[in-house]
């Protein structure tokens, strides 16, 4: 048999690499960090077990590009919803950029408290491509919104974000959407009905009993549609 040509390799790699994001977002979000291992991932991504540790170091740093991957890609979704904002007109873009992460803290509370958890670990942030491309979108939002210095803006709102999440997901102690949002929008300048505004008595539940929680989410949408007829790259 003749040897796999090196774009059909690629493509397997990328395959695999989007298979084993995708698991880990669903196993996590069923089952929790503690109670998922490699070895479960590689499983439901149909995957080598051996090649987890080729692509990731460990299963924090899975999770966190899973996570990142997540987040970007939610992000990009309330960027580009109809109707879509125009260009230039950064408030509407910062409101969907805000509503987009607090809303995954409302509808995946199990994989963004555990990302939290991960980022105070000793490692910290993981400088990983999905981190970046989460990044870039941000400061280009921040860019629209109007700023004089984008390096000391977009890190303050991936803060102000990030302890956003973080207090609507204190165990026992929730901050409430609705309030967080308030907070958030007012620090910017930004009017209620901008965004995506919350609506029935769900969004201002508490995190674990958001409609999403306990539900076997499909994060399909997330991932690049895999490629046909590359499994082997040999004539049939």
């Amino acid at each position: 048999m003749s040897p796999r040509s090196a774009s059909v390799n690629e493509e397997l790699r990328r395959r695999s690499r989007e298979r084993l994001l995708q698991a880990t977002l669903e196993l996590v979000g069923e089952r929790g960090y503690d109670a998922t291992t490699l070895g479960d991932i590689a499983d439901r991504a149909g995957s080598a077990r051996g090649l987890v540790s080729y692509y990731f170091p460990g299963k924090r740093q899975l999770l966190q590009s899973a996570v990142h991957r997540l987040m970007n890609r939610t992000l990009q979704e309330a960027l580009e919803r109809e109707p879509r904002p125009a260009e230039s007109d950064g408030d509407e873009r910062l409101a969907r950029a805000i509503d987009a992460i607090l809303g995954l803290a409302r509808d995946q509370p199990v994989l963004m408290r555990t990302h939290m958890a991960g980022i105070l670990q000793a490692e910290g942030f993981v400088q990983c491509a999905e981190q970046q491309r989460l990044a870039a979108l941000l400061r280009d939002t921040v860019v629209r919104h109007g700023t004089m210095d984008v390096d000391t803006d977009y890190p303050m709102l991936r803060a102000v974000l990030m302890g956003g999440v973080f207090a609507m997901l204190v165990p026992g102690a929730p901050m409430p959407l609705r309030v967080m949002r308030a907070e958030l929008f007012r620090r910017y300048g930004l009017g209620w009905e901008q965004g995506f505004p919350p609506g029935g008595d769900a969004d201002d539940a508490p995190p674990d009993e958001s409609p999403e929680h306990g539900r076997a989410a499909d994060f399909s949408r997330y991932f690049e549609p895999l490629a046909p007829n590359a499994d082997d790259g040999q004539p049939k």
